[in-house]
Order: C-alpha cells, then structure tokens, then sequence
C-alpha cells in the first residue's frame, strides 16, 4: 500500500508529540489562545511580520544546508479553512477515489485497520487538527497556518523552508514519484525528504549554541516524543496510521543524522543522486551505507483461479517497516521488530470480490536465512489465530499450517529460507501456487482435521534447534 498516503510534505504538530516540529513551550491547541478564547485572524501588521521572518528564516536554511535560493519562492499565511480545503484538494488531486480505497483495503487485508474504516475524511481531520506548515512542490508555495504566533511558527518555516530549497535543486515531486510502483522505496524517500528537513530545523535550533547536529553524539528522537492527550484525533488514530505518519520524520531524522554525520551537508546531494531504496535502509543506516539491496520477489496473478468476479486492488512490497507493523498487530512491539529485522524482500497482491467485497490476500517473503524463517512460520501463524478469530480445521505440519474461517482458508507454508501466505480463498488455489513454485506437494488434509491447536514444529538443521524452541516461545 502506498503508505505515503496523500499528502505533500506537511509538517505536523502531533499535539507537540514531535515537540521540534512546532515549538516544545506551545501550551495550547492550535486555534485557540491559552485562555481558549479564538485566536483572531491575522491583519496587515501580522502578515508583514510574517513575511520578514520567512525571509530571514530562509537565509538562515540557506547557510546551514549550503543551498542557495535560485528563484523566488512565495510565501503565505492561511486560515484553517484554507488548509482544510487545500487538503481535500490534494487527497483528489495526489490520488483517485479508485486508488485510495484501495490502500484502505489492502490494510484492512493485513489487519493494519478496522473493517469498514473510513479513511478519508478521518485523515482530512486529522491533518486539519495537525498541520502546521507545508510546502506545495505544484505550486512552489509556502503555507503556514496563521493561528499559530510568529515564535512558534519559525521552526516551522525552518522545516518547510528546507524542503523548498530542496525542491529548487532536486526537484523533490518527480523524485518521490519516481518510484510510486513500489510503496517501500517511496516510503525511503518520504523519510529522506522528512528526514533531512527534521535535521535541518534541529541544526536551526541549535544556532548560537556553538554545536550543529554532526558534533552530538547519537540519541533517539523517540525522546521527542510527548503527551497525546492534547491531540484527540491522532490519539484516536489507529497504531499504523500513528506510526506510518511519525515514521519519515524520527526514522527519518535517524538515518539523515546518520549518514551525514561524517562531513555534514555537503553529503545531502548524495541522498538525492543515491536514494536509500527501501525502509530496511532507512531502518538500519549502515546497510544503506553498504549498498545493500531488496531481493526481487514476485507473487503471480491470480486471476484465472479466482475467476471474473475478482478484481486485483493493490500490487506491492510491505518491506521490513511494513512487516514490522502487521507483525505488531498481533505480537510483542520487541518480537515483531526483531522478526522483521530479518527482511530480505516481499511481495504482496490484493483481491477483491466485486459483489461480496470479501478480500484475498497473497504474500511471499524472502528472510535471511533458514532460521529466520522457521521463527517467522511458528510466529506468523500465531497472530494469523490472533487475525481470524472465528477458525476451524486446524492442521499444522513441518513448514505448512492452515485453517478455514467464514470468508476462506487460511495457509502460511515455509521452505528454505522464503515464505509464502494465502488468505480468503480454497486450498485448491493455494496448492496451484506450491505447483508453480515447484515445492513439494501439500500435506495431505486428515479425515478429521485437528481441532487442537498445537505449535508449529520443522525440520531444521541441528544448529538451528534453539531457534525453533524460541519460535515456539
């Protein structure tokens, strides 16, 4: 799914989650003073004083990033009304109706989001709650919201400002579309985008300090972190929208530190000319730094076994963030991490009945080894139960487990060091699939199924005991 979502390069209050991204002393919602009386509308003095500190502040980004302004960039203050409508604007301009509800229902497939769940206008609200600033690489325009004082406002003119200059150089719209087929790569680049502005409003920040990101040693921005309770929406949210937004901007905010952090800015271009290609890169900056690349996975189409009343959604790679989020559905946050960690590379499609709406979900992932696939079998069936709670017809084997539920069978089998997963359909469609992938044939279906569940067990080397023990944890 293309978890960039739709929107362009805001930067985001998080109800002073991120507190860098607006300002830690803020005390009140936006929109409202700290008494709670409405802010009043901006006036002439205001707008004026605006516009010399976006000049001044866009000087000061200049010098830090090393960019210089080749051409004039316009700058404006706007309402909340405004930057709601600009947000239904780009939720139709960015995507098609078509293609929304299909990142709606792909998450829904791997359980990142309710059944039913609204999508649309819950993320026009709740950008609308927590914008600050944008910058409209279409319009090469500055946004900044009004109802938010000047002091407040220029960390965020830092980081928008940043992005501004960024574009005027590497032309930051057609980079980022570049690699639209493949939401995991796109994911990378949101994240150097976010990433690199972050770091730059930190640089920002420490002016006059005597010290720039590049002489601090290592921290965790998590620690940035605070109190959601200021934020109703986004608490509301689910916990992959939550982590999907904070994503480009802390993971984001790692990696830049990371991999400028010998000479500084002058390495930026070296992110634009040389992007990291998934988020395991973004994740783990020293595999960036050592060229390591996704293995090719590929999931054939389906559509002659499931027949005309199918209709394919989405066609994509999770990658390791992505794994890692459905695996936190159902796990421990420290288990699900660490199996994702193991990540070589995936592929997924999306299906969808035309009339019944019922879904069908196809993933094939390449982990690191054996092992880690033998982890990734015992514990992936595991929170498959936690997914389908209604479920019969157990049957586990060495590297095969599968059940049938109300809207169509459930398998997950293991070979080597790849796994493959079907859900919605018969077992009919999912032997098709072990044919084609020459693997040995299924386990034979009992006369009566299991009903018992017990853990998963397979054949593995003798060095490799251990781990299935731990798996079976």
């Amino acid at each position: 799914m293309r978890r960039k979502f739709w929107w362009h390069r805001p930067v985001f209050s998080f109800g002073r989650v991120v507190c860098l991204a607006i300002v830690c002393s803020t005390g009140a919602a936006f929109g409202q003073t700290k008494d709670g009386a409405v802010q009043v509308p901006p006036n002439k003095k205001a707008t004026e004083e605006f516009a010399a500190a976006a000049d001044e502040v866009l000087e000061q980004m200049s010098q830090i990033t090393g960019l210089k302004l080749r051409e004039p960039l316009k700058k404006t203050l706007r309402s909340r009304d405004d930057i709601h409508a600009y947000l239904i604007q780009q939720l139709n301009d960015d995507k098609n109706p078509k293609e929304r509800y299909a990142d709606a229902r792909a998450a829904e497939a791997f359980g990142l989001l309710p059944r039913n769940f609204d999508l649309d206008p819950f993320l026009i609200d709740l950008m609308t709650e927590q914008i600050a600033g944008l910058y409209d690489p279409k319009a090469k325009e500055f946004y900044i919201a009004d109802w938010i004082s000047l002091s407040e406002q220029k960390p965020v003119m830092a980081h928008e400002l940043t992005h501004a200059l960024e574009d005027q150089y590497f032309h930051i719209e057609e980079w980022s579309k570049a690699v639209k087929s493949n939401g995991d790569a796109t994911m990378a680049r949101d994240a150097v985008l976010e990433g690199s502005a972050m770091a730059a409003m930190f640089d920002y920040m420490l002016q006059g300090t005597g010290h720039t990101l590049k002489d601090l040693p290592d921290f965790d921005p998590s620690m940035l972190m605070g109190d959601l309770a200021g934020s109703p929406k986004l608490q509301a949210a689910p916990q992959f929208i939550k982590d999907t937004l904070l994503f480009p901007y802390l993971s984001g905010f790692r990696f830049n530190a990371a991999a400028m952090k010998p000479v500084g800015w002058s390495s930026l271009a070296s992110l634009f000319n040389k992007p990291p290609v998934s988020t395991q890169q973004i994740l783990h900056p020293d595999l960036y730094k050592a060229g390591k690349s996704p293995k090719t996975v590929s999931v054939p189409s389906f559509e002659k076994q499931l027949g005309a009343d199918w209709v394919k959604l989405e066609d994509d790679i999770m990658g390791e963030f992505g794994w890692r989020e459905v695996l936190k559905q159902f796990l421990d946050g420290k288990l699900a991490i660490s199996l994702a960690e193991k990540w070589e590379g995936d592929h997924y499609i999306v299906y969808e009945h035309k009339q019944t709406k019922k879904l069908v979900l196809a993933t094939r992932i390449a982990l690191a080894n054996e092992e880690a696939a033998a982890r990734f079998l015992g514990q992936y069936s595991e929170a498959l139960e936690k997914k389908h709670s209604e479920r019969k017809n157990l049957l586990r084997r060495p590297d095969y487990f599968s059940f049938d539920t109300p809207n169509g069978g459930v398998f997950l089998r293991c070979l080597g060091s790849e796994c493959i997963t079907l859900e919605g359909t018969d077992r009919g469609v999912f032997a098709w699939w072990n044919t084609e992938l020459k693997w040995p044939a299924l386990p034979e279906q009992p006369q009566k199924p299991v009903t018992d569940p017990t853990k998963v067990a397979r054949r593995l080397p003798q060095s490799s005991i251990p781990v299935a023990f731990e798996a079976a944890k």
